[in-house]
């Protein structure tokens, strides 16, 4: 036995839909903040960016950032190099340390994109 099925009316999109919507982001550029949010979309990562904000002088060495999140120096360094080639963070060598610091402007972007 079939049963009979209801259809909802027709409506006209043009009456609910917001007119002259403008492209804020570029695909180019949505591509460029989905590596960024990819790289933030990882727990560790999100508390390597926090602890690196609150060291002083907004930087801080590999070494200091094992402890606090639990995970091994080989671990971190590679949560760091994504952060890195997000370009989230920057690296600088001394000596046999990495130490790193967080990239203003490009976290600027994202908070111009969420705005």
């Amino acid at each position: 036995m079939a049963r009979a099925t209801a259809q909802l009316p027709v409506v006209e999109a043009t009456g609910c839909c917001a007119p002259g919507l403008v492209e804020t982001l570029s695909r180019e550029q949505a591509t460029d903040m989905a590596v960024i949010f990819k790289a933030l979309g990882d727990p560790a990562r999100l508390q390597l960016l926090a602890l690196i904000k609150s060291s002083a002088g907004g930087e801080a060495c590999v070494c200091d950032l094992t402890a606090p999140v639990g995970l091994s120096q080989p671990t971190v360094s590679h949560h760091l190099k994504v952060l890195a080639d997000a370009g989230l963070v920057r690296r600088e060598k001394r000596g046999i340390w990495a130490w790193y610091a967080l990239v203003p402007e490009r976290l600027a972007e994202i908070a111009d994109v969420l705005r």
